[in-house]
């Protein structure tokens, strides 16, 4: 859905980004992470065509978010870290306005905003003053305020900042609401724990550099991550599971296996019984999903230990 493509980005005293190339595939909710100051908040803004970049673009679908950014805006969102609602609107009179200024057609309005609001789960609350509502309220009405034109594509910035856990909670089942009834997401954050969750993509920024871009979890329509744990190795193993047709992409290390499984529960079940009638000692079996922040670690180390030893 969103192609950037060698982008670069200057304020007058400093370059902020550097020959980005990265995508966020459609149907995904990509964790965008790093430190303060790794060029994320920048990169966004590049993205929703808020900054025009020094040079490069930004692909969404296909149409150069810069020299259309109209007709790209219609379908996308943006929610800022430090989004702002009037307060002495009611939530309707918010979204009423949001949805004008997104030019939905005077007929639709009505339609629209009681959609926004049923799916953000404030539709009880169209006629309170936005001014009343607690933090996780708020923010439930910042994001229908940017989905009540029913974008395709959703950037959010440090959503979940100055949240409580219970609202940190209800805005992860939120945002994996969306994605299944088909939006796509990106998601800022250096809060790697409000990520782990329902995020299916990572992109890592260092220095206004992307170093590393990797799916989470394959899709659940294509295959699953799984992990078997044996109680001793098994020399066969790695042959036993890459016979198998629905098998693909085998590591095995001493007593665990991770692999990509494609099939239903029934399949899986018979994977196991053929491995422990083939005598490997399956101890547990169970999907994998790697870890965010174990994963963001690594990369970094990574990172800085080729920039201490001149390869980057």
């Amino acid at each position: 859905m969103i192609d950037i493509q060698d982008l670069v980005f200057e304020y007058p005293t400093k370059r902020a980004l550097f020959d980005v190339n990265c995508t966020v595939r459609t149907g995904s909710i990509t964790a965008l992470v790093g430190p303060n100051g790794a060029g994320k908040t920048t990169l966004i803004r590049c993205i929703v065509g808020l900054h025009a970049p020094f040079s490069g673009r930004v692909l969404f679908g296909g149409i150069d978010v810069h020299e259309h950014p109209r007709d790209c805006h219609r379908r996308m969102a943006y929610l800022s870290d430090f989004f702002g609602v009037y307060d002495q609107l009611s939530v309707r009179q918010c979204l009423t306005y949001t949805a004008r200024a997104y030019d939905v057609a005077p007929g639709a309005v009505e339609t629209v905003v009681e959609a926004a609001a049923a799916r953000l789960g404030i539709a009880d609350r169209l006629h309170e003053k936005a001014g009343a509502l607690s933090r996780g309220l708020r923010q439930r009405l910042a994001i229908a305020q940017a989905i009540v034109h029913e974008p395709e594509f959703l950037v959010l910035d440090e959503p979940a900042s100055g949240l409580d856990p219970e609202a940190r909670h209800s805005l992860s089942a939120l945002l994996t609401g969306l994605r299944e009834a088909g939006m796509t997401l990106l998601v800022s954050s250096h809060i790697l724990a409000e990520l782990e969750g329902y995020c299916t993509d990572m992109i890592i920024m260092r220095d206004g550099r992307v170093i590393d871009q990797r799916p989470l979890a394959a899709d659940g329509a294509a295959a699953r991550r799984l992990r078997l744990d044996l109680a001793r190795p098994s020399a066969r193993l790695a042959t036993l599971l890459e016979a198998r047709e629905e098998v693909s992409q085998v590591t095995v290390d001493g007593t665990a296996a991770i692999f990509l499984f494609q099939g239903d529960a029934a399949a899986q079940a018979d994977l196991l019984r053929a491995l422990i009638e083939a005598g490997v000692e399956v101890a547990a079996a169970r999907d994998d999903r790697e870890n965010l922040q174990d994963a963001y670690i690594a990369e970094i180390h990574r990172y800085e230990t080729g920039r201490a030893g001149g390869g980057r």
